[in-house]
């Protein structure tokens, strides 16, 4: 019995780092300033595949939606441990909201195809919608589970799963039948470190792109050499562009976003007041009782 496993993962900017140079003059976030991370709920869903993978057998597969950097967290997922890895990128994809997201992934899902369990984070970071998942879902026509807590149990002879999900005041088991796809929430598990054999094995792992600013760089390099080369050695990214797709040019982008933004305000937390301790004991010990006061202590 083995599950062959999709894990949608994503990059986003780190908003735990957000200042006033990262904010623009219209109060949006210029995300050029701000360094890219892995999605934290999807790296948790991640791991949940690869627990899956490590109890059951099968494969784990990952795939982003993004600009070709995003290139970036592919290389982390196989180091977690995934087996394979999936860029979609192309200029016609920008500025999708999450419908138009959605339906460009659902598309790819269907030319990658063969997968029992699709995982995702309930939500990004840069966001607050978590729509992705559930819209992906719909479009593929598959059952979903949302907030899982955890994978209770697995039936290979009736193809049904048990999931653990997160409600008000409680949690619930649900069966489903698979292939299904399934959004993580943040506790569901802890995940596991990069090891360090697979940042060796992948840490030259490239997508057609990065293959061909190298031959750009180097006159001497050929750029189907170098394809053949990395694909022989499991260091190739593929990349799936609006060419390698059957979608619709009305659905992708800005153009296929129906979501407009109607009001944007910049927010700026700031303190009224402050106070000054001295490093002395009296000076210690004032900050202990203001501490209690605020029931930040005690």
């Amino acid at each position: 019995m083995c599950f062959n496993s999709l894990v949608l993962v994503k990059q986003v900017p780190d908003t735990a780092n957000i200042s006033g140079e990262v904010m623009k003059p219209d109060g949006t976030i210029n995300r050029a300033k701000l360094p890219a991370i892995f999605n934290p709920e999807d790296r948790v869903a991640l791991e949940l595949a690869l627990q899956m993978k490590d109890k059951y057998g099968g494969t784990v597969t990952a795939m982003t939606m993004g600009p070709p950097n995003a290139s970036g967290i592919l290389r982390e997922c196989l180091y977690m441990g995934a087996d394979e890895t999936i860029l979609i990128s192309d200029r016609k994809f920008a500025g999708a909201d999450t419908l138009a997201t959605s339906y460009v992934l659902s598309e790819a899902i269907k030319t990658a195809g063969g997968f029992d369990f699709i995982f995702a984070g309930r939500q990004a970071i840069d966001g607050d919608t978590a729509q992705v998942g559930p819209q992906t879902a719909e479009k593929l026509n598959i059952p979903q589970v949302t907030y899982a807590e955890s994978i209770e149990n697995i039936s290979a002879t009736k193809k049904t799963v048990r999931i653990k999900r997160k409600i008000d005041g409680g949690h619930e088991l649900v069966d489903s039948r698979f292939p299904l796809l399934i959004t993580v929430i943040k506790d569901a598990a802890t995940p596991r470190p990069f090891k360090a054999k697979r940042v060796m094995a992948f840490k030259n792992a490239k997508t057609l792109l990065e293959l061909e600013k190298l031959t750009e760089e180097n006159s001497l390099l050929y750029i189907d050499q170098l394809e053949e080369e990395y694909r022989s050695t499991g260091l190739f990214i593929p990349t799936l562009t609006r060419d390698d797709l059957d979608v619709d040019d009305t659905r992708l982008g800005l153009k296929g976003s129906p979501t407009k933004v109607h009001k944007v305000e910049s927010v700026v937390l700031a303190a009224q007041e402050h106070e000054k301790i001295e490093p002395t004991k009296e000076g210690l010990e004032h900050l202990i009782d203001k501490l209690m006061q605020d029931h930040i202590l005690g």
